[in-house]
Parts: structure tokens; sequence; C-alpha cells
């Protein structure tokens, strides 16, 4: 038995899309909100991103005419509210990104709904638009969520059942991947709290260009994710640059945005590429494993 192939439009055998989680310091006052200790050290880490790198991703996707799809939390709109129109000015697409930066397990169903509704309105009221992305913060989605984001009529980016577009319970499903994500390598805040120092990017370049590789032979996405913060530095940009240029180098590959990948994928694969989200038989109750 064979797996089907994904169909991109016109002659392109696979597709690559830029994405930016724009936390700053938003996840450190989730993280923190019932007891805020001053640590500069890890908040002056993200403010970082705001300030410079931010500014150097943006540079960066202007050097290369690439246009990103950028999820952003509603409190790094709020904090810095000249981001959202910056970002479409340059041609590229918003998405949410929660509202703090809120973690499933940690908050009710009603409480999603909320930050999803309070998103919404602050990127309208901000930029006059409605995003039409969503992004779940650490990626976890419930059942609850997929369905407050199909009420919202809102393309998802956050799970990963397929390593193409899919379309799933009436959610179109532009899926993302740890191992292209800089966080898993890169995300290093000190203070003693992690267990190792930030990856060399040689090795992890020549892995995402592995990575890459096998998609494009198997008619996949490469959906990098990076965040302002982490990325923004400078080993990490010439990192970058050699990533864009290998891929660019690609005739038949498609840079796209979320919302690109999501019309063509809507237009024209969505009947074929479509699963429900089904959840599976509790094991609890079970009083014994099945005999063979």
């Amino acid at each position: 038995m064979s797996l089907d192939r994904y169909v991109w439009p016109g002659a392109h055998q696979s597709a690559a899309c830029f994405t930016i989680d724009f936390d700053a310091h938003v996840p450190y006052l989730w993280a923190h909100r019932r007891e805020m200790p001053v640590r500069l050290s890890h908040l002056e880490q993200r403010r970082f991103g705001p300030r410079v790198g931010i500014h150097r991703l943006l540079d960066l996707l202007d050097r290369y005419h690439l246009k990103a799809t950028i999820f952003v939390p509603g409190k790094t709109a709020e904090d810095y509210p000249e981001f959202l129109p910056l970002i479409l000015a340059k041609g590229h697409e918003i998405g949410l990104h929660g509202y703090f930066h809120e973690i499933v397990s940690e908050i009710s169903d009603a409480a999603f709904t909320d930050a999803l509704e309070a998103s919404l309105a602050l990127f309208a009221a901000q930029t006059g638009t409605r995003p039409k992305a969503f992004r779940s913060p650490a990626w976890e989605m419930t059942p609850h969520m997929l369905a407050e984001v199909r009420r919202h009529g809102l393309i998802d980016s956050s799970l990963m059942g397929y390593d193409h577009p899919y379309t799933i319970d009436g959610v179109t499903e532009i899926p993302v991947q740890w191992t292209i994500d800089d966080a898993i390598y890169f995300k290093f805040l000190g203070g003693g709290g992690d267990l190792a120092p930030p990856s060399a990017p040689g090795p992890i370049l020549d892995g995402w260009l592995d990575e890459w590789a096998g998609l494009h032979r198997y008619g996949g996405l490469f959906m990098l994710t990076v965040h302002d913060w982490i990325s923004g530095h400078a080993q990490r940009i010439v990192m970058l640059e050699r990533l864009i240029e290998r891929i660019s180098a690609e005739p038949t590959v498609w840079w796209a945005t979320v919302g690109e990948i999501a019309a063509h994928h809507e237009a024209t694969q969505a009947d074929r590429w479509r699963v429900d989200a089904a959840l599976p038989d509790p094991i609890s109750g079970h009083a014994a494993f099945p005999r063979t």
C-alpha cells in the first residue's frame, strides 16, 4: 500500500512556510501570574524580541522577498501596539496565539473562549481586520478549543496529524512539527532551570535541511517556526539565511503563508484529506488486558 501524495498548485512538488511566534515576554507573565518574582534576567532575554529580534527577522524576510505568518499573543499586541500594523504593512499575515500565551492544562474551557474572543476583538481594533489563523500556545488542543476555532471560522496551525494540510472536524489544519521549531534547540533562560545549554546551530541547520529534503521528496509541508527572542540573535539569523537560500534554490518549492496554503487546500484538497477528531476509548474502566 502506498500513500497518496498531496497535490500542490502548478508544478510545485512541496511547500515551505515561514512562521514566527511573537511571544516576547508574555509566557513569562503567564508562568508567574500568581506570584511575580522579579527576574530581570528572564524578562530581559525575552524583551530582546520586540526590541531587536522581530526587526531582524522582518528584515531577513524583506531581503529574501518572503511573506510570513506571524502568530501574536493578545498581550504582546496590547503592550506593543505598533507591531500588528507594521507586520501587515510589510505584507505579512497575522494570526492569533492566545491572549496571555495561556497553557491549555491551566485554564478552563470558558477561559479559553474568553481569551480567543478578546484576542479577536483586540486585533480588529488595532488593525481594522479580522485574523484568519490561530495557533495554540505550546501547540496543545482540546476538543473544545477545536470547536471554538471552527465556530469563529479560523484556520488552525497547532496539530501534527499529517505533514501536509488536512481538514479535522471541519477545521482547515496547516500542521506544525516539533523538529523544525527553534525553541526545542535554542530556548535557554539560565538561572538553574534549564537542563542543557542551547545547541550549536550547525548540526541543527543540517537536520532542518535533511527534514526539508525528505519532505520535498514526499511532497509535504516544511513548516518552520521561530521565535522573536530566540532566532532574532545574530548567529541564528545567519543560520536562517543559509536555510532560506538552500530551499529557495529548488524551483519546485512553493513558499507560502498559512492563509495561502489554507486557501489552496480548501479549494482543491479538502475532500481528499478529511479526518475526524474521534477520541479513543478510555482504558481506566477495563478490568484487565485482553487475553490472546
